[in-house]
């Protein structure tokens, strides 16, 4: 049971990191499995067995939620952006208790106030940088091109694992989302498998080195600074559902289609609250 609890929550992972403005460390915060993931990415070969029976079932939810719903993420996104993103919202919303808990009790001091306020800053200046246009040809790599590669995922890993800060909208920033998620959609094509590959290797190989690299950073925060670093991931997370809101405001959605997306975003919230207290 709790292996499938594991898989679920590293489904919903594997999902986040693919819709822009959602952060996967967000969503790891908010479903109780983010300071687990750090330690056991951390100290990897410490304690092997452990943290790969920890690992394993997140890891495998997030690639096969990756692999089966790029194609049905981007449909959404397209179809029907509104309840989409407010089931996100919602799944954020609803482990926000599981944060405040870390917090509760403790006297407000100004360095904590300060540890809120600029990743608040941050966020939302990130939302308002770029519309996320930009777009990277990959069609002809050379070796310079799988260097950038590399460089992109270590980026674009440092972003999933910060909470607050969407991977996916980082690499819009840098014209490598839209390029990226066709070559995971196109991944069955046999024809393009080489090519595809030669995209995706160097990408994940920056993505692994990247969150190694990060997550000894966040361990030693929490370590060192634990309530101060708690202040900032509640900013981080308030702050990514004000940007997520703000970017509802670019569609006109009818009356059904908000109602449909209230009702989303209660599911998402339920979810969200459930996951988070197992």
């Amino acid at each position: 049971m709790k292996n499938l609890v594991l898989f679920l929550k590293g489904f919903i992972l594997g999902v986040a990191n693919i819709i822009p403005g959602v952060s996967g460390g967000t969503l790891a915060i908010t479903l109780g499995i983010y300071e687990d993931i750090i330690k056991a990415i951390s100290h990897f070969f410490t304690n092997f067995k452990k943290n790969v029976k920890f690992l394993l079932p997140i890891v495998l939810g997030a690639i096969v939620s990756i692999l089966l719903l790029s194609k049905v993420i981007s449909y959404s996104l397209e179809n029907a952006p509104i309840a989409t993103t407010l089931f996100f919202i919602g799944l954020i919303v609803g482990g926000i208790p599981l944060i405040f808990k870390k917090v509760e009790g403790k006297k407000v001091k100004k360095n904590y106030i300060i540890s809120f306020i600029v990743p608040v800053v941050v966020v939302l200046l990130l939302t308002f940088i770029s519309s996320g246009n930009r777009y990277i040809n990959l069609t002809n790599l050379n070796p310079g091109m799988i260097v950038i590669l590399f460089i992109v995922g270590v980026v674009a890993s440092a972003t999933m694992i910060i909470p607050g800060i969407s991977g996916s909208f980082v690499l819009m920033l840098l014209g490598f989302y839209k390029p990226i998620v066709k070559t995971v959609s196109n991944l069955t094509n046999m024809s393009m498998l080489g090519h595809n590959l030669l995209v995706l290797v160097p990408f994940v190989i920056g993505v692994l080195v990247g969150i190694v690299l990060i997550a000894k950073l966040i361990e030693y925060l929490l370590k060192k600074h634990e309530i101060a670093t708690y202040y900032a991931i509640l900013g981080f997370i308030i702050s990514s559902i004000a940007s997520l809101i703000i970017g509802l405001f670019a569609y006109n959605g009818s009356v059904v289609e908000i109602v449909v997306g209230i009702i989303m975003f209660m599911i998402g919230s339920l979810v969200g609250y459930k996951l988070g207290d197992k």
